[in-house]
C-alpha cells in the first residue's frame, strides 16, 4: 500500500493530495495522513512545490469536511420524523445536539488532527445535530491547519524517514483515539451506574 500511494504522489502530485484527503474527510478507508507525509518528502526533494502541497491537502480536507456536514445535514432533515418517532433515538439527537452546543467548537477543532480518525464522523454528527455551520466551518478550518502542517512539515523535515514516521505517527494517533473511547465508554458506565444506584 505504501509504494502505491508514494507512486501515485511521484506521478500525480497534488492532485492525488486533494482527492485523498477529500475522500478521508468523508470517512473512506484512504492513506491521507501517509500521502501528507510522502507529499512533505517529495516538496523536501524538490519534486513538489511545498505551497502547493499544502495548499491541496487543506482544500481537500476542508471541501471533505463541509460534504460530509452538508450530506449528514440533508439526510437528518429527510430523517427527521425516523429521528423523533422512537423516544430513545430523539433523546440521543438531543443529547447529541446539547452537547455539540455547550463543546462543539473544540470538539471539532480536535477531531481534525489530535484523534483525525473520529474526525470524519464528527463531520456527519455536526450536520445530524444542524449544528451551526459557520462556527463548524470555522472551527473545522484551525483544525485542519494544524493537521496538514503537522503532517505536511514532519514530511517535509523527515524526508529520508517517511515510512518510519508514518508508522510511529499512526500508532500514536491509535493510542490517542482508544484513550478518548476508553474515557467516553468510562464516563457512560458511570452515568449508568448512578441511574441504577438512584432507581
Amino acid at each position: 500500500m505504501t509504494d502505491a500511494v508514494l507512486a501515485l504522489v511521484a506521478d500525480y502530485g497534488v492532485i492525488v493530495v486533494f482527492i485523498v484527503t477529500f475522500l478521508s474527510c468523508l470517512a473512506l478507508p484512504v492513506p491521507s495522513s501517509l500521502l501528507m507525509l510522502a507529499s512533505g518528502g517529495f516538496a523536501a526533494t524538490g519534486d513538489l512545490i511545498l505551497n502547493a502541497v499544502a495548499s491541496a491537502a487543506f482544500t481537500g480536507a476542508v471541501l471533505g469536511d463541509n460534504s460530509g456536514y452538508w450530506i449528514a445535514r440533508k439526510l437528518g432533515d429527510r430523517a427527521d420524523g425516523w429521528l423523533h418517532a422512537n423516544p430513545k433515538r430523539a433523546a440521543l439527537h438531543a443529547k447529541s445536539a446539547d452537547f455539540l452546543e455547550r463543546r462543539g467548537g473544540p470538539s471539532i477543532f480536535f477531531s481534525c488532527w489530535l484523534v483525525a480518525p473520529l474526525g470524519p464522523y464528527m463531520n456527519y454528527v455536526c450536520g445530524l445535530s444542524r449544528y451551526s455551520w459557520f462556527r463548524f466551518a470555522i472551527w473545522g478550518m484551525a483544525g485542519e491547519i494544524v493537521w496538514v502542517s503537522l503532517y505536511v512539515g514532519l514530511g517535509y523535515g523527515f524526508a529520508d524517514n517517511v515510512s518510519a514516521l508514518a508508522s510511529l505517527l499512526g500508532n500514536v494517533s491509535g493510542l490517542i483515539t482508544a484513550f478518548v473511547a476508553v474515557l467516553a465508554i468510562g464516563w457512560w458506565l458511570l452515568r449508568v451506574s448512578r441511574k441504577s444506584a438512584d432507581t
